[in-house]
Formats: C-alpha cells, structure tokens, sequence
C-alpha cells in the first residue's frame, strides 16, 4: 500500500515542481517590470499572452462547450486573475518567500478539510503557525502587503479546487486554455494605458514571463489535479515557498529575519508531512471523449 501510494504522488510531484518552478521564475521576471507598468496591468498582460500560446495549443471548439464546462472555466479563470493580482500586489510590498508562504495558505486549508486522520491534521495547523510567524507584527513586513498576500490565498484555496474540476473535466486542457482568457480578459481594461507605453524589451519580457509562468504552470498544474486530488495537489504546493524565497533572495536581494526562515520552514515541512502521510490513491477518472486535441 505505501509503495502504491509513492508511486502515486511521483507523478504529480514532478508536475508541481515543474509548475512551481515556473511560477517563481515568472514572478522574479514580472517584478522587474513593477517600474514600467502597474502590478495589475504586469500581471494581466502576462496571462493575455500566456492565454493566446494556449489557444494556439489546443484550439478549443467554444460551441461544443456545455453550461457546466463554461461556468467552471469561468470561476477557474476568475480565481486565477484574483489570485494573481493580490499575489502580485504583495510581492510589490514583501519579500518573495513571504508573499508566497502566505499564498500556500489557501491550498493549505483545502488540505486541512480534506483529512480525516486528526494527528495529521495537527500537522496543518503547524503550517498556519507558520503563517503566524512571518505575517505577525514582529516580523516587520508591510500590514498592507500581508493583507493582498491573504486575499491571494482565499483565492488559491479556489484555483486549487477548480484545477481538479477541470484537469478532469472532457474539456480538459482546452477548457483551461478558455479558463486563462478569461483571467487575462477580466482584468484587461484596467491594463490597456500601460500596454501601450511598454517598449519592445519589456513585452519579451512580459512574453517570456507568459509562457514561463502561466502555459507551463498552469499546464503542469491541470494535469497534476487529473491524476490526484485537489487535497494532494494543494499540499504539495508546498514547494512554492521554498523555491520563492531561494529566488527571492538571489535575484531580488530579498532581506531574510529569522522569523520569516522559522515560519518558511514550518509551512514546507509541514507540507510536506501532510502530502506524505495524507495522500490517498486518487479515485478513478471516468475517461469522457475528447473534444480537443491532446496535448
């Protein structure tokens, strides 16, 4: 059983990394372009990019989308566009690590809820310990900053659930394609007077940052939450704050306090508990025919 159980995680572990790996290189990327454009038009104008590669990819056929597949693509989208921006707006204000420490909340509490075993619960909440220590007073990051950085985890607790719903969904990666138009559409008005000022060095950039950060990511997450759950997937998210602060540290010379190391370290290995006691094989996937090509 617990050999069945490995096997099952190596998988969607090599597919998070991947995906968590892109996400950071994406950040590091998009903040150096936070003195040219506003966060919110970076980060939409990043997935508008990002959603275009994907559409080439996989060319979903819109009229055979049914109510369901179109609702779900809508809150995925609209959680990831949130998620982003508030992600976004934290990281202008708190170093890296913490931004996305606090992030992994979110997938933290879908976790939470979805174990029954209490003594492994207990681990989880060492993670919102964790939490605690980098958002408390004594850590001396910007009030402001930590309260975007929580928002940011409300909705990856729903980008997280809704990645399994359309990872195993007949739209599959085509309704993740339309999922991430949405995302760079809701928020494009507010980005079109930025858009037009960006010389050509910062859209490559900002192409590179799309298809680094929101093709592979999101990608690799969808397919990840296709052969697991929304509860593994969310656990081993737990990746992100190590890579971000690691990141963070080299290429934006983020300043590191012994309280933020503390609670960095108590998110990751209380993560990393939960994903390796925790896990369970995954249901299933009842095999619907395929309205797009495959990957």
């Amino acid at each position: 059983m617990a050999a069945r159980a490995t096997r099952t995680l190596v998988r969607p572990i090599g597919l998070i990394f991947i995906g968590s790996l892109g996400n950071q290189v994406s950040a590091v990327l998009a903040a150096s372009l936070f003195v040219v454009a506003s966060t919110v038009s970076v980060s939409t104008l990043r997935f508008l990019l990002g959603a275009i590669i994907l559409l080439v990819l996989f060319r979903p056929n819109l009229r055979e989308m049914s109510k369901v597949q179109w609702k779900q693509a809508f809150i995925f989208g609209a959680s990831i566009a949130l998620m982003n921006q508030f992600l976004y707006a934290a990281i202008a204000r708190i170093p890296l690590g913490a931004a996305i420490t606090i992030d992994f909340l979110g997938p933290c509490c879908v976790t939470f809820f979805g174990i029954r075993q209490w003594w492994i619960r207990l681990w989880a909440l060492v993670a919102f310990a964790g939490v605690a220590l980098i958002a408390g007073p004594s850590s001396g990051l910007d009030p402001l900053g930590v309260a975007f950085a929580l928002c940011g985890a409300a909705f990856c607790a729903l980008y997280t659930i809704f990645a399994e719903k359309v990872g195993k969904s007949s739209g599959g990666m085509g309704e993740l394609a339309i999922s991430i138009a949405i995302a760079a559409l809701l928020t494009l008005p507010f980005s079109v007077r930025d858009a037009v000022k960006l010389d050509a060095h910062s859209w490559m950039l900002l192409t590179l940052a799309g298809f680094v950060g929101v093709v592979i990511p999101y990608t690799a997450d969808t397919l990840a939450a296709r052969v697991t759950s929304a509860q593994i997937v969310g656990t081993l998210f737990a990746i992100e704050p190590v890579l971000g602060t690691i990141l963070g540290v080299v290429f934006r010379g983020d300043v590191l306090t012994v309280h933020l190391v503390l609670g960095i370290l108590c998110v990751t290995v209380a993560g990393v508990v939960i994903a390796w006691f925790g896990a369970s094989p995954p249901p299933p996937v009842q095999q619907a025919p395929r309205r797009w090509p495959k990957q």
